[in-house]
Order: structure tokens, then sequence, then C-alpha cells
């Protein structure tokens, strides 16, 4: 059995997974492969699947599963797994460390200070404390933010479409409602077509005045054009995301926009999740092994 390794993993796995079968990253030999692991940049549509006739079982090491064709794939007969549970804490951690450095300049004081600048006076910090959160999704990484976030005496919202009650969270029925009641909000859903484009103008415009919006999840929930026209009215204070239309962003009109904080997808790429993921990885590949 031929395992490919398309994308970057922690540099034990090769060594993990060869009890198991040959492992290669070469992906010229995708045709040849049984099993095939993934991250987010490769793309495992109808071409993709077409190419791999021998491919079984293809495992998303990470949350989303946008970038496979789950249908045709299942027309194919091959397994879709992910490694949903490892990244949990990683992408909660860098929610929270993107709405503490959007209120606290980190990243504006800190090149200001490298240019020779001295904004004690321009650079005017808010608290996390006594502020209100909302999170859209209530999944595994949604709940661990609230967890963090009433660490620090923040009210918290949720909206989940089947969440109906939590012990971290006040659970809300409408998405408007999050929206009207919040000073930060915090996305964590899947890019599905529900989703896509689902912060616009129009919903921008349930915002409170003033509110941060922080992006871990996916970018097409993100009309970006609307986004702009938010921040430089002042309707949002701050954005944060670290995910983006395309792995790298193509002329993104966010990169014009004022009080922004971006990050080139690393929401999973910790050493410690990188770990878990690999864990997970191998248990799929070795149950598979033993029920096929």
């Amino acid at each position: 059995m031929l395992i490919l390794i398309s994308d970057a993993f922690d540099d034990e796995l090769p060594k993990k997974l060869s009890r198991y079968g040959e492992v290669t990253d070469d992906k010229n030999r995708l045709a040849e492969a049984e099993v095939v692991i993934v991250r987010s940049k490769t793309k495992v549509d109808k071409d993709y699947i077409d190419i791999a006739k021998k491919m079984k079982l293809v495992i998303r090491g990470g949350v989303g599963l946008d970038n496979i064709d789950r249908i045709y794939a299942q027309e194919k007969g091959i397994m879709v797994r992910n490694t949903a549970d490892a990244s949990t804490t990683a992408v909660a951690e860098l929610a929270f460390a993107m709405m503490i450095s959007l209120t606290c300049h980190i990243t504006k004081g800190d090149a200001s200070m490298r240019e020779g600048k001295w904004l004690k006076k321009e650079l005017k910090r808010t608290e996390l404390h006594g502020k209100t959160l909302g999170i859209l999704g209530l999944g595994r990484i949604g709940l661990a933010l609230a967890v963090r976030a009433q660490a620090f005496n923040m009210k918290v919202l949720g909206w989940h479409p089947d969440v109906y009650f939590t012990d971290w969270a006040e659970i809300c029925e409408t998405v408007e409602e999050v929206l009207n009641r919040a000073d930060y909000i915090s996305l964590h859903m899947p890019l599905v077509p529900d989703t896509k484009g689902m912060i616009n103008k129009e919903t921008l415009k349930q915002f409170k005045d003033g509110a941060y919006l922080v992006n871990t999840a996916r970018g097409g929930i993100c009309v970006e054009e609307d986004i702009v026209e938010a921040l430089k009215s002042g309707k949002l204070a701050g954005f944060a995301t670290d995910v983006w239309y395309s792995d790298p962003p193509e002329n993104s009109p966010l990169f014009d926009a004022p009080n922004t904080l971006f990050l080139p997808h690393i929401g999973a790429s910790t050493k410690e999740n990188m770990s878990r993921i690999g864990i997970i990885v191998e248990r799929l590949i070795a149950d598979y092994v033993e029920n096929k």
C-alpha cells in the first residue's frame, strides 16, 4: 500500500506510517496511492480524484473539509476523514491572541517603535474584561474560546444551529441577536453554502458600532470589500483574520483597510497540534488497514 503525504506534517509522521506501507511525499505518484493525507493546500477536487485511481482513503489533517469534494469522493467509494479533535487548542488560542492584539495595538505599537516613533498618546487600549464576546459556531473550537473568555471575565454569547445549552455561553436563538449585543465577534463555522459570504454589507449593519471581528474559520465567510467599508466607516473598530479566499491571498482589498491584523493561515500550525494530528492520522490508517 502506498501512502502519499501531500502537504507539510510533523517530521516524524512518515516513520510512524511506514509500518502500514510505503510512504512518499512525491506528488507525481498520486495515481499509485491508496491513502492520501492532505492539509488545506492540496485541493482534492474532481480532477484530483480522477487521477488518484487507486485512492480509497483521504485524510484531511485539520478541521474543515471544504478543500475535498466529498460527494464525488463518495461516488468513487473513497472514505473521507479529518482530525477535528486535534486543532481545538491551537485555533482557540490564536483567536484569543488576535483579540488581545487588536485592542492592545500590539503589532502597531511594535512596528511604530521600530520606526523610531513614540505613540504613547495615540495608541488607546481597551480591555477585554467586562466586554461581551459573541461566538458564531459553538463546536470544539468555539467552546474552547468561550472557556478562555470567561477566564478574562467576559460575557459570552453563542450561536450554533444545533447547540441549545452549554455551561460556557448564553445561547442565542439567532445570529442577529449575537451581532446586536457583542463587542467582539469570533467566527468558528465551516465554509458551506449557508455560511459563504455570511458576513456582508447587510449583516454588518447589525453589528454594534465599534465592534471587533476575528476570523480563524474560513476566508469565504466574509465579503472582503464589505469588511473594508465597515472598517473605513468606523462601524468595525478592528478586523483580524488568519484565513483568506486563497492561500496566499491575491490582491485582497483588506490590505488597504485600517485597524487590521493579518496572519498567514497559521491557526493549526503549532508544534503540539502537528503532533496530535499525526497521532490521529496514524489511528485512522490503522483502522483502515484493520477493516479493509
